[in-house]
């Protein structure tokens, strides 16, 4: 599949839905439900990580993503690098983490796919990580 085809799913977007979000839930759910028509949604490592606390074990969160048919991508080596240089622009502009927080890596991970990421969390991501596309509440026009 051509990578045009995905969009990468933030886990604030999933935990909208999976915790019933009375905030976020509905524009999670709706904007999940009308890219799913069109795209294959994927998420990383750092995703399913953010999202595991909500299940008793990896098989039942892994199943419930296969039914949700979102797909569990390696994060490549050029990406993983880049959050190095994130990270350096981050601590540049005196943030004060010790180390690369999960957004990093989920924004660099779209950034070399060239997909775009479906997120309601998007200031740091507009921030730091400038190149890459987003889906948002502001910004639905997908």
């Amino acid at each position: 599949m051509d990578n045009r085809d995905y969009v990468f799913v933030d886990s604030c977007v999933l935990l909208d839905i999976f915790n019933a979000d009375e905030l976020w839930g509905e524009w999670s759910s709706t904007t999940l439900h009308e890219l799913s028509g069109k795209y294959q949604l994927v998420i990383n490592i750092v995703v399913f990580t953010e999202i595991a606390f909500n299940f008793e074990s990896s098989i039942k969160l892994k199943n419930t993503l296969d039914l949700l048919d979102i797909e569990i991508l390696d994060i490549p080596l050029d990406a993983a690098f880049n959050v190095s240089r994130t990270f350096k622009k981050y601590r540049k502009n005196k943030g004060d983490k010790k180390s690369p927080m999960p957004d990093f890596y989920i924004g660099e991970h779209a950034i070399a796919l060239g997909i775009p990421l479906v997120t309601r969390d998007t200031a740091r991501f507009k921030t730091y990580q400038s190149k890459l596309r987003l889906i948002s509440p502001e910004k639905t026009n997908h």
